[in-house]
């Protein structure tokens, strides 16, 4: 028969979240959790006494050390206490299953609300709505263009320092080359008003390297006609497309186009979420999350101005686990890949996370998967749960952009491997990343992939897990001294005890120490524990440079985004442009172009007079100046009537050089071989022909080009005047992902003084940089500190590049340029063609110091 009790939605006295759990109120199972840990209690206890009725919290509960309860146990309470419906979000479905399945086993009714609304149950749907039960579903529920759940009294959101990921990229549109070229190509047709000619015939032509596959950014609200082409274009296109237009069309003039050979995303920056109803009509919102971050990323990933954190309320934090970190990169034999395998090999289980597409991450995985282990991916997951894999005996799990919501405690899993450093997932990322010079917008948020990627295999204080840090990018990552300093401290201690204990290692030695810690007695106790504990004693956590000016501006950019997707023009600008000054430092320069490019071009769409139209040209200089070699400008549509940005003074020195030597007496064919000769010289590896190419280059490029005689000096030194020089040393012959060594950065630290010192002068012009070409792009940060300012590391691949797109200028040149007789026009042109392929000297030099190697300043 069935028990009957007494049924009451409302109560008047109630006891807090933390004696509900206590006073055995709940019918929790025999599975249920002995106790509260300390900080979960202090966590809760803090809610109750100070933050019922704060409109947007944040709590901050780290990596493994139990977010669900605390939030189920929230939730549980503000549902009977208020009887208002309560919805508890995850970023996937799998995690909602996983919260369902805690919140079963602590006694907290719960209804399933994931998936297509269609398929609920509707004694669910009444459930939640008649607060008996907490609503579990996904972001995706939320944030939709017609949003089905019922209008919460809470929202909990789950892993919210994946909000960006999970909400941001709902207010767009991304549409993937190889998934789907026709739309890809049908929406490049309506940009081609934004698009030079050359530029269309790569977009729409066979792939090359070259800058062309750097991410444009496209305004289209500055040309009303293209805007309306693309609405049409987008209009046209199939579901799911259809389904995220309806999220942002009725603000498209807002968007950003970020615009790729690979890919094409439409979004705003910031998401415009107090457009939903079931988000921002809740009484109050709380994020559950692993980091609190001061730079104002969740504010801009859920769009909202102000997000006030709670942290751990507990002096102590608490522990998450063992890591034991292994850099097979830079362990000796260079065979980092083998490694690993052997490390996997040893437990024949592991979970590999990579950034890269869904099918290459699945590669990697087989890749590292040893014979007869069997490789599992995004669409096993998908269909059979998490705990296919878990349950599993040996297996290799392998996803892409997924660090969040994966719980391997115990046995389950014991070997994570992170593959590639995850900082441009999307368009805009890589915009931000690689074009607009605004890493330190997102750094907050690679910091915190990493750590949660770092922890999906140690879920409580006593587990244990080896994470393998694979590629030479996350290496790099790694191995910089802020990077490093902006982690936990405990944190920091296995990090920087595994990079001591890789460095230089043999592998014997590594397998070892591996098999050490899975083992986990009394060797490592005595042994392993000790020397982390030495590490930790030193380890203090810095926030990296630009947090606090990141945080600051946050606000103000939410309401300028709000106000830019509503139409407020005037207004929008307005509010960039207060943001501006606290973007102010070094860290923060990039950002700040960018802020003030936005500023400028949102003021002329809302310019009423002439004196707002002069203003916005003057922030878009101000854009310009700001933003340094932040080439992507020079790419954007001219506002009408603003000047032309004039060419720095190294550019202006190239043009002047090639158009002499167009119009002085020119050889094609001589022309054509030595660009032959140079591209075949730098795809090959032998010192003496690679530096005669990297000469053939730079004179190429305009620059007086040379190798300067004696010993110890740089492999090619490019001169434009004496407005900036560079010199280049090329380690063409070492290979392998391990560390530079000390000896080069000392030996670039003198080379532009000797350049100096050969041409009379006291010092070379300001801001010239040194060059070191490697394919060991990882620098130990003990060597990092002895580097000068304008020491600059950067692989061979990207000097590839250059050289095929000076190939292509060049052949352009030869048939178009020579024909023409007026000198200014024939100077016009030739910035022109150069501009178009990123061959200016200040592209060129963008291009070649995305790495420098002396941290801070």
């Amino acid at each position: 028969m069935a028990f009957l009790g007494k049924t009451k939605r409302t109560v008047q006295q109630f006891p807090s979240p933390e004696e509900l759990y206590l006073s055995e109120s709940l019918p929790r199972t025999t599975a249920a959790v002995d106790s509260l840990w300390l900080h979960q209690g202090d966590v809760i206890r803090a809610y109750a006494q100070d933050h019922q009725d704060t409109p947007d919290l944040a709590l901050e509960l780290p990596t493994g050390t139990g977010k669900t309860l605390p939030g189920l146990l929230i939730a549980e309470w503000v549902r009977r206490k208020t009887a208002g419906p309560v919805i508890y979000a995850t970023p996937t479905k799998q995690l909602a299953q996983q919260v369902a399945a805690t919140a079963e086993r602590e006694g907290v009714p719960v209804a399933n609300l994931t998936g297509s609304a269609k398929h609920w149950d509707p004694a669910d749907e009444a459930s939640v709505e008649g607060s008996e039960a907490i609503g579990i579903t996904t972001y995706s529920a939320i944030f939709n263009s017609s949003p089905k759940l019922p209008e919460p009294r809470l929202l909990i959101f789950d892993d919210a320092h994946a909000g960006e990921q999970f909400v941001g990229n709902e207010y767009g549109i991304s549409i993937r080359r190889y998934d789907d070229e026709n739309a890809y190509l049908e929406v490049v047709e309506a940009l081609k008003p934004f698009l030079s000619g050359l530029l269309i015939q790569r977009l729409e032509g066979e792939p090359d390297p070259g800058a062309h596959h750097q991410v444009r950014l496209i305004l289209p609200a500055v040309d009303q006609t293209a805007l309306t082409k693309l609405d049409a274009a987008l209009a046209s296109l199939p579901k799911p497309h259809s389904y995220k237009l309806a999220m942002i069309r009725s603000g498209l003039a807002a968007c950003c186009v970020y615009l790729s050979y690979g890919g094409i995303q439409i979004r705003p920056m910031i998401p415009p979420t107090y457009e939903n109803h079931i988000y921002a009509r809740a009484k109050q919102r709380i994020y559950l999350s692993a980091t609190l971050g001061s730079g104002g990323e969740l504010e801009r990933a859920f769009g909202r101005r102000k997000i006030v954190r709670m942290p751990l309320p507990a002096k102590t934090p608490p522990r998450s686990g063992r890591r034991l970190f292994i850099f097979p990169d830079l362990v000796k034999g260079g065979d980092a890949i083998g490694l690993t395998r052997q490390i996997i090999d040893l437990t024949h289980k592991a979970l590999v996370l990579s950034q890269d597409t869904v099918s290459n991450a699945e590669a990697v995985a087989k890749t590292l998967a040893g014979d007869n282990i069997p490789v599992m991916g995004r669409d096993d997951l998908e269909r059979q749960g998490l705990e296919s894999f878990s349950d599993a005996p040996t297996g290799v799990l392998g996803l892409a952009n997924r660090y969040d919501g994966l719980d391997l405690p115990g046995d389950a899993c014991r070997v994570v491997v992170l593959e590639g450093k995850p900082d441009a997932v999307g368009l805009q990322e890589r915009f931000l990343s690689e074009r607009a010079e605004a890493n330190a917008a997102l750094a907050e948020r690679l910091r915190t992939r990493i750590v949660q990627g770092a922890g999906r295999c140690t879920r409580g204080p006593n587990d244990y897990a080896v994470v393998v840090v694979l590629g030479s990018d996350i290496m790099k990552y790694f191995s910089r001294p802020e990077n490093l300093k902006a982690l936990e401290p405990e944190l920091q201690a296995e990090v920087e005890f595994g990079w001591q204990n890789s460095k230089g290692a043999d592998p014997e030695e590594v397998i070892e120490n591996v098999e050490m810690f899975l083992e986990h007695g009394g060797d490592w106790r005595e042994q392993g524990e000790p020397a982390v504990a030495e590490f930790r004693q030193d380890a203090v956590k810095v926030e990296p440079p630009g947090t606090d000016a990141l945080g600051k501006a946050a606000a103000l950019e939410v309401e300028a985004w709000q106000l830019a997707f509503a139409g407020d023009w005037i207004g929008a600008s307005e509010k960039l442009q207060k943001a501006v000054p606290h973007v102010g430092p070094a860290a923060t320069r990039g950002y700040r172009g960018l802020l003030l490019y936005l500023a400028g071009v949102w003021l002329h769409l809302g310019a009423q007079d002439e004196t707002q139209r002069s203003r916005a040209r003057q922030l878009v200089r101000e854009a310009a100046l700001a933003a340094n070699r932040g080439t992507w400008l020079k790419e954007m549509r001219d506002l009408p009537g603003a000047e032309d940005i004039p060419l720095v003074p190294e550019d202006v020195a190239a043009v002047n050089q090639l158009v002499a030597r167009l119009r002085g007496q020119l050889k094609p064919k001589q022309i054509n071989d030595a660009l032959t000769e140079m591209r075949a010289a730098l795809a090959q590896d032998e010192a003496t022909r690679y530096e005669r190419g990297l000469t053939t280059l730079g004179s190429f490029l305009g620059a007086e080009a040379s190798k300067p005689k004696g010993q110890g000096r740089c492999d090619s030194a490019w001169v434009w005047d004496t407005t900036i020089w560079m010199t280049i040393e090329a380690k063409s012959e070492q290979h392998g992902d391990g560390l530079l060594p000390l000896k080069s950065i000392r030996q670039t630290n003198t080379q532009l003084d000797e350049l100096a010192a050969d041409r009379g002068m006291d010092h070379p012009p300001a801001g010239s940089p040194s060059i070191i070409l490697s394919d060991k792009l990882s620098v130990d940060p003990r060597d990092a500190q002895t580097a000068n300012p304008n020491v600059y590391l950067t692989s061979p691949a990207v000097v590839k590049e250059i050289a095929g797109d000076v190939a292509s200028f060049w052949t352009n040149l030869l048939m178009t340029a020579v024909g023409i007789t007026s000198e200014q026009a024939q100077k016009d042109h030739v910035t022109s063609v150069m501009t178009e392929n990123g061959c200016l000297p200040s592209q060129v030099i963008n291009r070649l110091t995305q790495g420098r190697i002396r941290p801070g300043d």
